[in-house]
């Protein structure tokens, strides 16, 4: 796995900020499981892979091609880093201590085997977070810290994440905001997961997810946390067109946050250009969710310039620091 405290090599090649790649002892692990989440054998492809089980997602098939490192290395062709991240809807970050120990384990010594140009975010519970573990995994070149959106939704849960944040603040490493697990729907919840469209949880839950946790931030994350870098995956849930709205509302947006950071998975040129509008070229970074999603272009709509500050001069800075 490439050093991020290092540096990255100089160049123009593409860094993405998030993909997901399952080290095969993850995937063992979640194998082994019998309660979710969990993957039983079959029917990711008709011949091959698996099919994952969570509380509040309908069962998805997932493809073992997906997470062959080999064939993920061949589509990086002209990437000078690829982050991968755990699967926060997974819900393994909030799991039990002693049952989310070994699915940590084993996604941080397989990510950290990972060949370049895959780097990688590390993990921790929500409940008794090991702080000495991620200062530790923060100094042998894991990029940041990822968390899920969930942890965030409001000002006071963000209060009560902040000695985990401060790990990464301390280590001068960013924190990425990724959508959370989607919970079981209730006996009075007529909604059953296996009764909803396959997108719901993706187009639904997770940018209300991550809207709350970018409104959580605005509130309160840099008072309390001054130094941190902070990125958000699929564009905050869209959160940043809504600045009009809070300010409609009563609410005061202040100056463009120099070291908050969304990234562009999901979305194409009119998102990605409301983005630019209500944030500036400097706070959008790529990010492609592979393998969900593909690394989209600019250059069609914006130009060469916006794409080298979104690809590669933006997405460095995020992971660095430094200023525009």
């Amino acid at each position: 796995m490439p050093k991020i405290a290092g540096g990255l090599d100089s160049g123009p090649e593409l860094v993405d900020v998030h993909q997901h790649l399952w080290p095969r002892a993850l995937i063992d692990a979640l194998l082994a499981r019998t309660a979710a989440p969990r993957l039983t054998v079959g029917d990711g492809d008709g011949t091959d892979g698996w099919t994952l089980h969570l509380p509040g997602e309908p069962p998805y098939a997932v493809r073992a091609a997906d997470h062959d490192v080999t064939a993920r290395q061949a589509l990086e062709a002209g990437t000078s880093l690829a982050l991968v991240s755990l699967s926060s809807p997974l819900g393994i970050e909030d799991l039990a201590p002693d049952a989310a120990a070994p699915l940590l384990a084993a996604w941080h010594e397989g990510a950290a085997r990972l060949p370049a140009p895959f780097g990688a975010w590390a993990a921790v519970t929500r409940l008794e977070p090991d702080l000495a573990e991620l200062k530790d995994l923060l100094a042998a070149g894991f990029a940041g810290l990822q968390v899920p959106a969930t942890w965030l939704a409001t000002p006071a849960a963000l209060e009560r994440l902040a000695p985990v944040l401060e790990v990464c603040e301390r280590a001068e490493r960013p924190v990425l905001v990724h959508p959370g697990p989607v919970p079981a729907r209730d006996a009075t919840d007529r909604r059953n997961p296996a009764d909803l469209p396959g997108w719901w949880a993706a187009v639904v839950d997770y940018p209300a997810q991550l809207q709350a946790a970018w409104w959580a931030w605005h509130a309160a994350g840099r008072t309390l946390l001054p130094g941190l870098r902070m990125g958000f995956v699929a564009g905050a849930g869209l959160a940043p067109a809504q600045h009009e709205r809070l300010q409609a509302r009563g609410g005061s947006l202040g100056p463009v946050d120099a070291g908050v950071f969304v990234e562009t998975s999901s979305y194409g040129p009119q998102a990605v250009d409301a983005l630019v509008r209500a944030l500036g070229i400097d706070g959008v970074v790529l990010g492609s969710d592979r393998p969900y999603g593909l690394p989209g272009d600019v250059r069609p709509t914006m130009g060469t310039a916006a794409a080298l500050a979104i690809e590669t001069t933006n997405p460095r800075r995020f992971l660095q620091g430094g200023t525009p």
